[in-house]
């Protein structure tokens, strides 16, 4: 379902503060060819607790040697600012405590990619998302970011059930071997993501696809979080193992249910194999 462009002013005037400072910096450095947010900002769904996101398409000559926290420090002072695990500049603001997420990059190939990330960012004003286009070709790839790409059910339905099943038969050993605390991670940080995306593709709810937790109080009906809640539990034995065998009861019903509407596979056998290893003590 497509979203509306993102209003103007947003639900947060600290975030639509701190983006007007950004444009001002942005187009005061001649270093930069072009900014591009992304994030709750440019989808409508700002809020007093949302952070500031963006790509910083550097001059190829200064993609290197760019200082990120001094540029940033025009838009408040920094608590934090540091290179994250996925190469992200995060920075903290200390005034409000605000995040942010900054990726530095090399105009020339950056912009390029843009438009391949279809599927991956919906920009529903691409417009408002383009802080800053010295060339042109930034509003060009943003430009089709514009039309959300939903997931094709029946491919992605079977893609799914294969991860389900997959996974959790490695959650069914390390409860078998006691490893607890592993299986504990595993549950909620793999198995439930992947649980929330097919449950997302069976109600037609996909714009919160690659953060499906997003907004589920919102968009899933009742009876699905109350199915998700039975799937989640302490590190605890007992409480941790019931909440094995209601997480794959829930992904049985879940594939099962999309292949009443798509006919995709369920590999009957090897999911009872899995139901049973997961009953045992």
């Amino acid at each position: 379902m497509p979203r509306t462009p993102a209003p103007r002013p947003s639900a947060s005037p600290a975030l639509d503060a701190r983006v007007a400072r950004l444009r001002q910096a942005a187009h005061a450095e001649p270093r930069l060819e072009g900014v591009l947010l992304y994030g709750s900002w440019t989808t409508g769904e700002a809020d007093a607790h949302s952070d500031i996101e963006a790509y910083l398409f550097l001059d190829d000559g200064h993609a290197g040697t760019f200082d990120g926290p001094g540029f940033l420090r025009a838009l408040g002072p920094l608590a934090l600012a540091h290179t994250n695990q996925f190469g992200v500049l995060a920075v903290v603001f200390d005034d409000d405590l605000m995040r942010g997420e900054f990726h530095l990059e090399a105009a020339g190939p950056g912009i390029e990619a843009v438009a391949d990330w279809r599927g991956l960012v919906h920009l529903p004003d691409p417009a408002a998302a383009v802080l800053l286009d010295r060339g042109g070709r930034l509003a060009e790839a943003a430009a089709r970011l514009a039309a959300p790409l939903a997931p094709e059910p029946a491919k992605t339905a079977t893609h799914l059930t294969g991860e389900l099943a997959n996974w959790t038969l490695m959650l069914a050993h390390l409860l078998a071997r006691r490893e607890d605390a592993r299986a504990h991670n595993l549950l909620h940080a793999r198995v439930s993501p992947l649980q929330l995306q097919l449950c997302r593709l069976l109600r037609g709810t996909t714009d919160h696809w690659l953060t499906p937790s997003r907004a589920a109080e919102r968009d899933l009906p009742a009876a699905d979080l109350d199915r998700y809640t039975a799937t989640t539990a302490r590190l605890e034995a007992a409480g941790l193992r019931a909440a094995a065998r209601a997480s794959w009861q829930w992904s049985r019903e879940l594939a099962a249910e999309a292949h009443g509407r798509w006919g995709t596979p369920v590999p009957q056998g090897l999911h009872a194999r899995i139901a049973g290893l997961l009953d045992r003590d």
